[in-house]
C-alpha cells in the first residue's frame, strides 16, 4: 500500500527533530569571567614584554563534534602573539583540557598533569586530557611519556594547534575521548605557559615562585606546594562574576614550612 504524503512527511519530520537533537548533544561551550587570571587570586605575570595582560585569562571554551572528529577551542582575553617564532599563531599559552567521560568516584585519574600542582575531586577525576600546546606535536608526546606514563594513553595531543585572534584550537579524533555524548561530560579547562625548557619532572609547564621574574609567575611558592595555574572554569561555566569566588575556593593551597603540600588545590569538573 502507498504511503500518503502526510504519513512521509511525519518521518521525515521526526528523523530531522531526532538529528537536530542529536546535533545539539555532540556540543558544549562555557564562558569564564574576564579579569580572574591570578590562579588562586595573588599570582602575577611575569616581567618579560611577550606576557602581555590577558594571556592567560581564559574566557570561553567550546567542543563541537563534526563527524568523526572533535573541534576544541579555547579564547583568552588578549590577541594572540608569536614572539618565539613557534609558527603556529601563539606562543606563550598553553591549554589542558581536562575531560570526565563517566563521572564515577574511583575511575579516572586524580592527579593533574606533572607541573601544573593540583588535584581533581574523586567524583571528578578524568578519564582524558587534551594538551593544546605551541611545541611540536612529537616534542609534547615525548615529554609524556617521559614525565607521566601512567597517563600516556589518557592524554590527546593534536598533530596540529594553531592561534588564531584570541582562540587556541585543534581537531582530535572523536574515538580518542572514549565513548558517550559530549554533553555529558565533565570539563575542566586549565590555562598555563609554554615552557621551553622545563623542570626535569614537569610537562612544559612554567613555575609559580614567591616573586614574579623575567619568566617566573609571581605570588606562590617557590616551593612544589602551590598550583601552577593562571585560570580555570568554575562554577557552572557561564562566566558570571562569582565564578572568580569559586576558581579562587578550589585554587586554595597551603604549604608546611618545609615546603611541603599541607593543602593542595582540589578542581572540580563544569557539566552542562
Amino acid at each position: 500500500m502507498r504511503a500518503k504524503k502526510w504519513e512521509i512527511l511525519a518521518v521525515l519530520l521526526v528523523v530531522g527533530l531526532a538529528t537536530a537533537g542529536l546535533a545539539g548533544a555532540q556540543s558544549v561551550s562555557f564562558k569564564d569571567p574576564t579579569g580572574d587570571d591570578f590562579g588562586p587570586g595573588g599570582y602575577s605575570y611575569p616581567t618579560d614584554a611577550v606576557y602581555k595582560a590577558g594571556s592567560f585569562d581564559l574566557t570561553q571554551f567550546e567542543l563541537e563534534v563534526s563527524g568523526k572528529r572533535a573541534n576544541v577551542s579555547a579564547s583568552v582575553n588578549s590577541a594572540l602573539e608569536d614572539p618565539w617564532g613557534m609558527k603556529v599563531g601563539f606562543a606563550v599559552q598553553m591549554i589542558f583540557v581536562f575531560i570526565d567521560t563517566d563521572h564515577k568516584e574511583g575511575s579516572g585519574f586524580t592527579d593533574g598533569i606533572p607541573g601544573l600542582n593540583v588535584k581533581f575531586a574523586p567524583q571528578d577525576a578524568w578519564e582524558k586530557c587534551i594538551i593544546l600546546s605551541p611545541q611540536a606535536a612529537a616534542r609534547v608526546r615525548t615529554e609524556v611519556e617521559t614525565k607521566a606514563a601512567a597517563m600516556m594513553a589518557a592524554v590527546v595531543v593534536p598533530g596540529r594547534t594553531k592561534g588564531s585572534g584570541r582562540a587556541i584550537s585543534a581537531s582530535v579524533d572523536l574515538a580518542d575521548l572514549g565513548a558517550g555524548d559530549p554533553a555529558t561530560w565533565g570539563y575542566q579547562v586549565v590555562v598555563q605557559s609554554n615552557e621551553g625548557f622545563p623542570e626535569s619532572a614537569e610537562v612544559l609547564t612554567r613555575r609559580v615562585n614567591e616573586y614574579e621574574g623575567q619568566h617566573r609567575f609571581g605570588g606562590g611558592n617557590d616551593a612544589m606546594c602551590d598550583p601552577h595555574v593562571m585560570d580555570v572554569l568554575a562554577g557552572a561555566g557561564a562566566g558570571a562574576a562569582e565564578e572568580i569566588e569559586a576558581q579562587k575556593s578550589m585554587l586554595k593551597f597551603e604549604c608546611n614550612p618545609d615546603g611541603t603540600a599541607k593543602q593542595m588545590s582540589v578542581l572540580t569538573m563544569v557539566r552542562k
